[in-house]
């Protein structure tokens, strides 16, 4: 089975063709970070107006790629909720009229329950040349979903049976990394940029908090982000008064590399801790990652020490914002759930991935 994915939540615009949820044939991704990182963040309207230019000729790159036409094709998947409402519009309305023209099956995916699937694909078309895992994950499996927007450790029982474990109250660890990055006068996005000062960097220079949250496995990193804030300002010899947008001209280039290192540590040794207790608690068969932060090397390796599991890591590519996970996950959603009309298909810019469309049974604590 073919599917069709489509994504465009944020800032990529993507398409991608994955046959039975597990083999790549194409992976298109055009990503709007040069534009946004003049600003320092996303914007919504510049976003959305670049989804509509870009939207047609990927997907149509992504079929010829793949070596398909729309024959070829058995369903499309597209990402509906959660993301900027103006970006979902573009590519939904993109998917609901090719679903019409095509007669094809539509399946709406939540952006963040696609992550995770991005760890289900284990093969590839040529000339495609990812490092894929050697096997698709088992269940019980316990997925760390870390990201810009979110942070959450999910307990996966089967396909579209998972129980929410713990997430973040305020920030999530993404954006505490963007937050953090500003404040040192790194570019945008944050998680690179600190992640490749950091290796420069002390990560035991600065002592910093890591937040106790009533939640066995929730997370904060508020906390953390300020504390950053108040170090720098102390280091630099300026009181909390003083604006932190323009503490970056006060830092040294030492100081910035060890405070990125030592913000690295900690953020994700909070990520860890709770992974680990999850872990010691449920006894999954496998562990996954997934997100944009899952492509940070500092997480993958304190992962890789602390928990006593072999973990394969889906390949950078497809951490970050792409198609190819809406494409896997919409294979399943296909095997265990109607298609949605096309008409029907609504955006949901905020949507809990316990609410999503096609899961028949959801266990959520609370």
């Amino acid at each position: 089975m073919k599917v069709l994915g489509i994504e465009s939540s944020c800032d990529e615009t993507a398409a991608a063709v994955v046959e039975d949820g597990k083999r790549l044939l194409s992976n298109v991704v055009h990503s709007q970070i040069d534009i946004h990182a003049e600003y320092g963040g996303v914007v919504p309207e510049v976003a959305a107006r670049s989804h509509i230019e870009m939207i047609n000729p990927v997907i149509n790159k992504a079929l010829d790629d793949a070596g398909c036409t729309w024959d070829d094709i058995d369903a499309i998947a597209v990402t509906y909720a959660p993301g900027l409402i103006g970006s979902l519009l573009v590519g939904t309305l993109a998917a609901r009229t090719l679903a019409v023209l095509h007669g094809k099956p539509l399946y709406p995916i939540h952006h963040v329950e696609a992550h995770v699937y991005a760890n289900f694909i284990t093969e590839q078309q040529s000339p495609l040349d990812l490092t894929l895992p050697s096997k698709q994950p088992t269940f019980p499996m316990l997925a760390l979903i870390v990201s810009g927007g979110h942070s959450q450790l999910v307990l996966f029982r089967d396909h579209g049976d998972y129980e929410l474990l713990g997430q973040t109250g305020d920030d999530a660890v993404g954006e505490a990394f963007d937050k953090v990055a500003k404040i040192l006068g790194l570019p945008y996005p944050g998680g690179p940029s600190i992640a490749k000062a950091a290796l420069e960097g002390d990560a035991y220079k600065y002592q910093l908090p890591k937040a106790r949250v009533q939640g066995s496995y929730d997370f904060s990193f508020s906390g953390l982000k300020t504390a950053v804030l108040r170090a720098v300002q102390r280091e630099v010899g300026v009181d909390f008064t003083y604006p932190s947008h323009q503490l970056p001209e006060l830092v040294s280039e030492r100081q910035r590399v060890d405070f990125a290192a030592s913000f690295q540590r900690i953020a994700i040794e909070t990520l860890v801790d709770k992974a680990e207790k999850a872990f010691q608690d449920f006894h999954p068969d496998s562990v996954v990652i997934a997100g944009g932060v899952a492509a940070n090397q500092e997480l993958r390796r304190q992962l890789s020490e602390r928990l006593p599991i072999t973990i394969e890591y889906a390949p950078m590519q497809l951490c970050t914002d792409n198609a190819a996970m809406i494409g896997a996950l919409g294979y399943y959603a296909a095997r265990h759930s109607a298609p949605t009309p096309p008409q029907d298909l609504e955006v949901i810019p905020s949507l809990s991935m316990t609410k999503t469309a096609w899961k028949s049974v959801v266990k959520e604590t609370t």
